[in-house]
């Protein structure tokens, strides 16, 4: 045998060791940092019945009112998942992500979320959200009117593909409904036009237009500011005293111009990386004043760490998801077993080294 072969049988041992070390590694953080299971309270099971009805209330209305629902791409019908482009549509979106969110059990981990923020009745959030997640919007208020909390709630109509881009029934005409229906109770403080630069520059003119008139006749406040450290200095200003923010989507006001976004866990968040301020979105404005962030817009992610159903056909019973919550089973035994592992690995990797030298 040659050297060569020799060096390539010791470094192929070398990967089949790391690879048996990595499977030990991963049984044991299953069997020793088991996940930390959610147990439902009453606020949580009261926050999943009322958006159980605001999906029905929204679901009886696109049917009377002969507004077109595509089973292919809304088998629940639930009326919440709109066609993929239209004038409000602003950016690609996942399907599948957005029938996830329809969920009435969201509406629970949304009080689980707050409550790990330490929001608690009587408190004030904040609630930033586009059109992307219209489900999210109705998740995130059920929780805080069941919780006590008072949302202040400020919507973008710009949307990502399949969510609330039915041109004749938008997210203030949805949010509209709920509220005249009696699922929601909580005003909007204010409403932009989301697209780029928050006021709809990219929309067709006539179309914006008309956004615009509608916004006004409904008397909820309008914001048109195409200045980014303008924008968030008018929302931080209506936020004032937020024991939470909760940014749902992608709007360039809500989650800034910084790359840093990317590293923003998808739930909660209580410390963040801070982009310098011409880049920052209210969500990096309230972490730079030590405010909570519950981030919704990386869905899978928020599947995988709080244990929702990925795109359930039907939807679950409200209450009957199996919730748990990754942050919390990383404890001590999860982090003695990480160390033990990336010292085997280095081990590995220093022993193959050593005869390499």
């Amino acid at each position: 045998m040659n050297p060569s072969q020799a060096v390539d049988r010791r470094t192929r041992r070398r990967i089949v060791l790391a690879g048996v070390v990595s499977l030990v590694a991963w049984i044991a953080l299953q069997t020793c940092s088991p996940r930390v299971s959610i147990e439902w309270s009453h606020e949580m099971l009261e926050a999943a019945l009322a958006m159980e009805r605001g999906v029905g209330a929204i679901a009886r209305y696109t049917e009377e009112a002969g507004i077109a629902v595509d089973e292919a791409l809304d088998p629940n019908r639930t009326g919440l998942i709109g066609p993929e482009s239209s004038p409000l549509f602003t950016t690609l979106g996942q399907l599948e992500a957005k029938r996830t969110t329809t969920n009435p059990d969201v509406a629970g981990l949304m009080v689980h979320l707050l409550r790990r923020a330490g929001v608690s009745a009587g408190d004030t959030i904040a609630v930033g959200g586009s059109a992307s997640f219209p489900a999210l919007m109705i998740a995130t208020v059920a929780a805080a009117e069941a919780m006590g909390v008072h949302a202040v709630v400020m919507l973008s109509l710009g949307s990502s593909a399949y969510g609330a881009t039915h041109p004749e029934f938008n997210l203030l005409d949805l949010y509209g409904r709920l509220r005249g229906e009696g699922v929601l109770s909580t005003d909007p403080a204010v409403i932009s036009l989301g697209g780029e630069d928050d006021v709809g520059a990219d929309f067709d003119p006539a179309f914006r237009e008309g956004l615009i008139q509608q916004v006004r006749m409904s008397e909820v406040a309008l914001l048109l500011e195409p200045d980014l450290r303008e924008n968030v200095a008018h929302r931080m200003s209506i936020y004032r005293r937020a024991a939470a923010f909760v940014n749902i989507g992608g709007g360039d006001a809500n989650i800034g111009t910084s790359p840093l976004v990317l590293n923003v866990e998808p739930g909660l968040n209580t410390a963040l990386a801070l982009p310098p301020e011409v880049q920052r979105g209210v969500l990096f404005e309230m972490a730079a004043r030590g405010v909570p962030v519950i981030h919704l817009l990386h869905i899978r992610g928020l599947a995988l760490r709080y244990g929702l159903a990925w795109d359930p056909i039907p939807l679950p019973e409200p209450g009957t998801t199996r919730l748990h919550d990754e942050a919390r089973a990383k404890g001590l035994r999860f982090w003695l077993i990480t160390m033990v592992y990336l010292l085997g690995l280095g081990l590995i990797a220093f022993a193959g080294r050593g005869r390499q030298d």
